[in-house]
């Protein structure tokens, strides 16, 4: 586990803060007591969690598209980042197909400007891009993808992770050699926790069904995925960030996701969530959309083998969390309370 006393004072740029992840992150290091700068779009949903738990009042917001290199440099250089997390994208498999230039902007040259910032920086010493399990060429095996393997997503989108990924590794190569700034890249599975209001994921989709009183609609419950917490994979991160800083052998590319016993189908997922909540139930309506892998997980052992990072909730745990947060949610409770005790019940584990 990361000691978050290391991000007390430090700046951090993050990209993408107001989303699902960005706003999980964005509180992580208020509580730790970091100056904390975000740069994104409007929040992408309505509601969403960064508004509701009221991001923009603890850091300095910045409202901006990562494909304004000119906007992004101006707030980059009054932030004077020493840590920088990039997760601003277009995340979605089906919003890819539908507008594919727009996803590759945002992806791949949002990745450009973003690293153009940081190779002029004489602050920044841990660079880290989030990316996703996506970005690997898939072929449908029943093992983990490991970091060495070909990255080829099929899709706009995982298509344009790989390339984000690839601008990375050049930059890399070709800038920070001089040890200036660690650079390093994370894989994650599909993430879930209380908050996510998405179009075209799996635990929204649940939260919806029970607002509406109807029951969930699962569209391809037998595509097995690797997922996670969303606080694993932002502890996750930040302690890449952490041991890099002064590190600078430690950068590289890492995949974080569960252990096998936590990649499951669609509709396993579904049906825990349903256990937990009670009086509920899902339908399996396939459809026959646009493409999307069946059977995808990943090997973590570099990131367990190099930081000692190990996976803090499997899944049960993980989606009784999300049935809590949903129930606070739902009640009109206290979701910024709710968000900080799940926050320390994750930290206590690890300790």
């Amino acid at each position: 586990m990361v000691d978050l006393g290391f991000f007390k004072g430090k700046n951090i740029f993050i990209t993408g803060h107001t989303g699902f992840k960005g706003a999980w992150l964005s509180r992580i290091l208020i509580n730790a007591g970091a100056n904390v700068t975000g740069y994104s779009l409007p929040a992408p949903t309505n509601p969403s969690l960064f508004e509701l738990v009221d991001i923009s009042n603890h850091i300095h917001h910045i409202i901006g598209d990562i494909r304004d290199k000119e906007a992004l440099q101006d707030a980059f250089d009054s932030s004077q980042p020493e840590i920088v997390l990039h997760l601003a994208a277009q995340p979605l498999v089906r919003e890819g197909y539908i507008n594919p230039v727009y996803t590759y902007e945002t992806n791949v040259m949002g990745t450009v400007n973003i690293l153009e910032c940081a190779r002029h920086s004489d602050t920044v010493k841990s660079f880290l891009n989030v990316t996703t399990d996506k970005v690997y060429k898939n072929n449908e095996w029943e093992w983990g993808y490991r970091e060495n393997e070909p990255l080829d997503g099929f899709d706009p989108y995982s298509n344009s992770k790989s390339c984000s990924e690839l601008v990375t590794h050049s930059y890399k190569s070709s800038y920070f050699t001089d040890g200036h700034a660690s650079i390093s890249t994370a894989r994650a599975g599909n993430v879930i926790g209380g908050g996510d209001f998405a179009e075209d994921r799996i635990i929204p989709d649940c939260v919806r069904a029970i607002e509406m009183g109807k029951n969930v609609i699962v569209r391809n419950p037998f595509s097995t995925r690797p997922y996670q917490h969303v606080l694993e994979p932002l502890f996750a991160y930040l302690l890449i960030c952490a041991k890099q800083y002064d590190n600078k052998s430690l950068s590289g590319w890492y995949n974080v996701g569960p252990d096998d016993c936590d990649c499951l189908t669609t509709g396993e997922l579904v049906s825990l969530f349903c256990k937990y909540w009670g009086d509920l139930n899902w339908i399996d309506e396939s459809d026959n959309g646009p493409h999307e892998a069946n059977f995808l997980k990943l090997d973590s052992s570099k990131i367990k083998n190099t930081f000692g990072w190990k996976s803090q909730w499997h899944i049960e745990e993980a989606v009784q969390k999300i049935v809590e947060w949903t129930r606070v949610y739902l009640g009109k409770g206290n979701i910024t309370e709710e968000m900080d005790y799940q926050i320390e019940a994750f930290i206590n584990v690890g300790r």
